[in-house]
């Protein structure tokens, strides 16, 4: 190693003490989807942040989603999907596939990708310990002018409330959660809910620092395609307005309010495409992606 190069990674290291420090013992609740969750080298590096997340003494908790699992598990046992406003309609027989790809194939795929980097992670479902209560989601028709008009997508459901108690002992344990989106009824009917929604729900209940949301985009962009790397809430509502956030980035933006209006201290929306986005973003004083903090 020459002394410039150790000069270089002796900065980087000492660049990233006072956020190890002003994050140590602080909830980071983690939305991990896109390219990050499907291309191999980047889910190992994803894995590997984590556990380094945790030993310097944050408390990560990671949701993911699965979609394209899914999907790709439906076709090969020829059950067809139909969509709806970006939702699928998910029958008993779907929810059976879903409840067993996002719970079973690819909840403990992370689980093991974390624990053979190093960390101790467990996998859960909003039915352990009654973590996720749900309820039955009703799509309004955009078809029509009248509020009044739903449409039933069928056991697709919203979060009504997170029971963090289970959450609460591991952390006390220094285990990280991994949780599949997948709630309760009061019935006991199971539902299958939008990843993004369950990860800022998660983060609002858990008062977390951090609320990170992993894309496939670089962030927020503006007209001319650069990224945003600060927003208020005030700010993103003027980008609506002006039609430069459309799109797949609305829902998300939504989260993100949510969550910084409701107690989480910053939301940020990164590019899991880059390797180590999450250190980047945390760590370092550029970051990666759009931060969006209270007004």
């Amino acid at each position: 190693m020459t002394p410039k190069t150790a000069h270089q990674k002796a900065a980087i290291l000492t660049e990233a003490l006072p956020y190890i420090q002003r994050f140590h013992g602080k909830t980071i609740v983690i939305k991990y989807g896109g390219n990050a969750m499907t291309e191999e080298h980047l889910k190992t590096r994803f894995a590997r942040d984590v556990v380094l997340m945790k030993l310097v003494g944050m408390n990560p908790v990671v949701v993911h989603g699965g979609g394209p699992q899914i999907g790709a598990t439906l076709a090969r046992m020829g059950v067809s999907t139909e969509f709806v406003q970006g939702m699928r309609v998910t029958d008993q027989e779907t929810m059976q596939v879903v409840e067993m790809v996002l719970g079973g194939l690819v909840n403990k795929e992370i689980v093991n990708l974390i624990n053979q980097a190093g960390g101790c992670a467990v996998g859960l479902t909003g039915k352990d310990g009654g973590l996720i209560q749900a309820r039955k989601l009703l799509v309004r028709n955009a078809a029509s002018e009248s509020p009044d008009d739903l449409l039933d997508v069928g056991l697709v459901g919203e979060v009504e409330r997170v029971n963090p108690a289970l959450l609460q002992i591991l952390e006390r344990q220094d285990i990280i959660p991994v949780i599949a989106p997948i709630g309760v009824g009061p019935d006991g009917q199971t539902y299958n809910i939008n990843a993004d929604l369950v990860a800022g729900k998660l983060a609002e209940t858990l008062h977390a620092e951090k609320f990170i949301l992993m894309t496939n985009v670089a962030g927020v962009l503006d007209k001319s395609g650069e990224l945003l790397t600060g927003l208020t809430p005030g700010r993103v509502q003027d980008l609506i307005a002006d039609g430069t956030i459309y799109g797949g980035m609305l829902p998300k933006l939504a989260c993100c309010l949510s969550a910084v209006s409701n107690g989480v201290k910053t939301a940020h929306i990164i590019d899991g495409r880059v390797e180590h986005a999450l250190l980047l973003e945390i760590f370092t004083d550029e970051g990666v992606g759009t931060l969006i903090s209270g007004e």
